[in-house]
């Protein structure tokens, strides 16, 4: 027989709910925390330290030798940007931070781009269409 996935009970569809709503809350903290002169490291610190809290793991530290518990990504860097203590946000830049976290056994997995400080016109429209054109796909 071929891999296949297995369906989810309605108890295990609860806890991936409750597990998406967690690392959800999580991202809009971190969201809200961005600011020019963070490292994209203190961005990883407060994302584990947030997972932590909420008594969850980080799903991506350690998964075959990751060293973070988020990606973060700067500027033009495609997603799974390794945080840095040297990689330092500035003013205009665009943050994007990938995490996933486990909750009772469960996965969660989900990524936001921030803008930071004065971002230009164009760049924050490329925003805008994109959410919009996820939300559509949604």
């Amino acid at each position: 027989m071929a891999n296949t996935i297995p369906i989810k009970t309605p108890a295990e569809l609860e806890i991936l709910r409750k597990a998406g709503r967690i690392l959800s809350s999580i991202l809009k903290e971190v969201s809200g925390s961005v600011r020019a002169g963070m490292t994209t490291r203190d961005i990883d610190l407060l994302t584990e330290q947030l997972i932590a809290a909420r008594g969850c793991q980080a799903a991506f530290k350690g998964y075959r030798g990751y060293p973070a518990s988020a990606c973060v990504s700067v500027n033009e860097q495609i997603v799974h940007g390794i945080p840095s203590a040297g990689k330092v946000i500035q003013d205009g830049d665009i943050v994007s931070v990938d995490a996933g976290l486990i909750y009772n056994g469960y996965y969660a997995d989900m990524a936001v781009t921030v803008p930071v400080g004065n971002v230009d016109p164009e760049v924050m429209r490329l925003l805008e269409v994109t959410r919009e054109s996820l939300l559509k796909g949604i």
